[in-house]
C-alpha cells in the first residue's frame, strides 16, 4: 500500500517522541501490506474500525488513533488525522476529515 500524506504522521511523532517507534511500526506494516478489502486489513490490524465511506480508524498502542481513507483498488491510504484518544473523542464528524 502507498501512504499519501505521510507528513501528518511524521509531524505527530516528531512532536510526540514517545510514540515514534509505534507509528513507524504502523507505517512499515502498511507499506508492506497488499490489502484487497476490509477483511485483509483486519487481518493485519485486528483493532481497526470501519467508519464508512472508505474511512478507517487505526488504534496505535491503545492511546493514539490514525484516521485514514483506504482505497483498496488504488492500493493507497490517505492519512486524514493523527492524534491521541482524548482529541479523537472530540471529533464530531469524522467523514469531514
Amino acid at each position: 500500500m502507498q501512504i499519501i500524506s505521510f507528513g501528518k504522521l511524521k509531524e505527530f511523532f516528531e512532536t510526540n517522541p514517545a510514540v515514534t517507534v509505534p507509528m513507524q511500526d504502523w507505517f512499515k506494516r502498511v507499506t508492506k501490506a497488499e490489502w484487497d478489502n476490509f477483511s485483509d486489513l483486519k487481518t493485519t490490524f485486528n483493532s481497526v474500525d470501519s467508519m464508512g465511506n472508505q474511512m478507517y480508524v487505526f488504534n496505535v498502542q491503545n492511546h493514539y488513533r490514525i484516521v485514514a481513507k483506504v482505497m483498496f483498488t488504488l492500493k493507497r491510504i490517505y492519512i486524514r488525522w493523527v492524534g491521541n484518544n482524548k482529541d479523537y473523542s472530540r471529533i464530531k464528524f469524522i467523514e469531514n476529515l
